[in-house]
């Protein structure tokens, strides 16, 4: 692999939410939760599992559950397939839970964009923005 090809960029958003730990947890895990947030999905909690993350515009995300532990830490692959190269991505999310004295800081990390993906990087960066403004209304609605 020369040096062009292993380097990738993040997108990584972090922010204090004023709900404990497991109200987010449930927020992340629970299908009909992360389709209020994210997008609609055959999501399940368990290592392994490949699931669909089905936007508005019509794409679907191709992703497998990497790690579970429970409210702390959630990552699975997020890709994307495109003809394409610029589009077609091959990405990690991870979801990192840390108990506050007001609540929890969570920490979202996407890892895998190539340098020639500066417009999909650029759309990550400001679509977990629009993301997480939704995951807090859910957490304001929810019990």
């Amino acid at each position: 692999m020369n040096k062009t090809s292993a380097e990738t960029r993040t997108v990584i958003v972090e922010r204090d939410i004023p709900h404990p730990p497991e109200k987010l947890w449930r927020a992340l895990t629970q299908p009909h939760l992360i389709e209020e947030w994210l997008m609609k999905n055959d999501f399940r909690p368990d290592v392994g599992h490949r699931f669909n993350l089905r936007g508005d515009w019509g794409g679907a995300l191709d992703c497998e559950v990497l790690a579970v532990e429970p409210n702390t830490k959630l990552s699975y692959s997020w890709d994307f397939k495109h003809d394409d190269a610029a589009f077609n991505l091959k990405s990690v999310v991870t979801f990192t839970l840390s108990p506050t004295s007001t609540g929890t800081h969570l920490r979202m990390e996407q890892s895998g964009f190539r340098p020639d993906q500066k417009q999909a990087f650029g759309g990550a960066k400001a679509g977990w923005q629009q993301f997480f403004a939704k995951l807090e209304e859910v957490l304001a609605r929810a019990d």
